[in-house]
C-alpha cells in the first residue's frame, strides 16, 4: 500500500476548508487509515468543523478497542458528529458549521468505507467507478428520475447537499465494503476536484501514466481550484510501467492536448463490475 496526499487552496478563496489524513500505517486499533473532510458553513466555520471531524475521529481510532473497521468507523463518526454539534450550538461565529466525510480503511484485500456528503471514493480497475453515492439534492432527483444528471439544473444546484456531519443529532452515515484486487488504485476527493475535473480525464491521468505517484497528485492538483486528492495504490508491484498510452501522458504533463488516438487497452474493462456490499 502506497498513498500520498495534497490538499491546495487554489486561486479564488482566501481559505482553504478541506483537510485530509492519511496513513498507511496502523493507526490505533486500524491497519492504515485515510480520511477526506470538506467543510462549509462560512469563512471559519468550514475550516474548524472539516478540521477538528479529522483530528477527533484520528484520536478517537487512537483510543478505540474495537477491530472491526465499519463499526469503529460508525461509532467514530458518531463522536465527530456529537462534537461539531456541541461547538455549534456553544459558539455563535461556528453557528450551522458540518463536514462532508470520506473515510476508507484496507484490511487484507478488504476495502471499507464509510461515507457522508458529496465528497468521494472511486476505485479504478480498467475503469474509474465512483464507489461512494453523494449526498446530494441534485442525485436525489436523478434517482427518482426527475433530473438529468449534467443538465443546466443539474450544475446550478449541485452543491446543496443533503447529509452532513455536525448539522443534526442523528448522522446517517453509508457504510460499505468491497474486495480489492492487485493493481487497484483508489482516488478520494472533495468536490473541489470533482467539481472541476471530468471523470473520464481522471481516470486518464490516474490510470495510464508510467509516473511517479506523488507526481501524479501534485499534477492532478495543478494550479486549479482543486481544493483536495487523496490517491492510494493497492498492488504487489506499485505503478508498473504502461503498455500504452505514453504518449499522452507526455501530452498532459507538458499541458498539451493530449493524442486522443493513442491504442489505451481496457479503458472501459471491468467497470461496473465490482460487487461492493453495503451494511445499515
Amino acid at each position: 500500500m502506497l498513498s500520498f496526499g495534497k490538499t491546495d487552496i487554489g486561486k479564488k478563496r482566501s481559505m482553504n476548508q478541506d483537510n485530509l489524513f492519511f496513513s498507511d500505517e496502523p493507526v490505533g486499533c486500524l491497519p492504515n487509515l485515510y480520511i477526506v473532510a470538506d467543510g462549509m458553513g462560512g469563512h471559519k466555520a468550514g475550516d474548524y468543523a472539516s478540521s477538528y471531524a479529522v483530528d477527533r475521529f484520528v484520536e478517537f481510532v487512537k483510543q478505540c478497542e474495537g477491530s472491526n473497521p465499519i463499526t469503529v468507523m460508525k461509532q467514530g463518526i458518531r463522536t465527530v458528529n456529537e462534537g461539531i454539534l456541541a461547538a455549534s450550538k456553544e459558539r455563535e461565529e461556528l453557528s450551522g458549521m458540518g463536514t462532508t466525510f470520506v473515510c476508507a480503511v484496507v484490511d487484507a484485500s478488504r476495502l471499507y468505507v464509510a461515507n457522508i456528503g458529496d465528497s468521494r471514493l472511486y476505485l479504478l480497475r480498467g475503469a474509474l467507478e465512483q464507489i461512494t453515492k453523494d449526498h446530494s439534492y441534485v442525485e436525489e432527483l436523478v434517482a427518482m428520475g426527475k433530473l438529468k444528471r449534467g443538465s443546466r439544473d443539474y450544475l446550478e444546484k449541485k452543491n446543496i447537499i443533503t447529509r452532513a456531519v455536525g448539522v443534526s443529532e442523528d448522522v446517517d452515515t453509508d457504510l460499505f465494503a468491497l474486495k480489492l484486487k492487485s493493481g487497484d488504485q483508489i482516488l478520494m476527493c472533495s468536490d473541489g476536484l470533482s467539481n472541476m475535473v471530468d471523470e473520464l480525464e481522471m481516470e486518464y491521468i490516474v490510470g495510464k501514466k508510467a509516473m511517479d505517484v506523488q507526481k501524479l497528485i501534485y499534477y492532478v492538483v495543478g494550479e486549479e481550484d482543486h481544493q483536495i486528492k487523496f490517491l492510494s495504490h493497492y498492488a504487489r508491484e506499485c505503478y508498473p510501467m504502461a503498455r500504452s498510452g505514453q504518449l499522452c501522458y507526455k501530452a498532459f504533463m507538458n499541458r498539451e492536448t493530449p493524442c486522443h488516438a493513442c491504442p489505451i487497452q481496457g479503458l472501459k474493462e471491468g467497470a461496473g463490475q465490482n460487487t461492493v456490499e453495503y451494511y445499515d
